[in-house]
């Protein structure tokens, strides 16, 4: 784990600059949002999610998060179909604050295709990118 400016970027994940991580599992990627993106929204209080089944187009919207201060798109890092939601997070969204890296991932999706991991930020990139933030 690598701390900058007080936000957290965990090694082995990539990043995008729509705030968004995505962990590698084999052949599927699980997204969630930063630590910086949760730290800049504050307290959470909802989380719109698409549906298992859906699918997603990198660097579109797929859902929503809402705090006490804004709402705020949800940004595809990749491209593909969702196979899992994290239902407590639609449930308790305030695990997004809590855990952004653990118990409030957003999504596991099976990737269309993992050359789109070029167009986002390896954990080196991010760690350069978060210090300019």
């Amino acid at each position: 784990m690598v701390k900058v400016n007080d936000v957290e970027v965990p090694e082995g994940l990539y990043y995008s600059k729509d705030y968004e991580w995505v962990k590698i599992e084999g052949d599927k990627a699980r997204i969630g949002v930063t630590d910086h993106a949760q730290k800049q929204l504050r307290e959470i209080v909802f989380a719109e999610l698409p549906s298992e089944g859906d699918t997603t187009t990198q660097n579109e919207p797929y859902g929503t998060v809402e705090s006490v201060k804004a709402v705020s798109d949800l940004i595809a890092p990749l491209s593909g179909t969702i196979e899992q939601v994290n239902s407590e997070v639609q449930n308790t969204p305030e695990l997004l604050n809590e855990d952004p890296y653990g118990k409030g991932w957003l999504l596991v999706l099976a990737p269309n295709n993992m050359d789109e991991l070029k167009n986002i930020m390896d954990h080196a990139k991010a760690v350069e990118w978060h210090k300019s933030l």
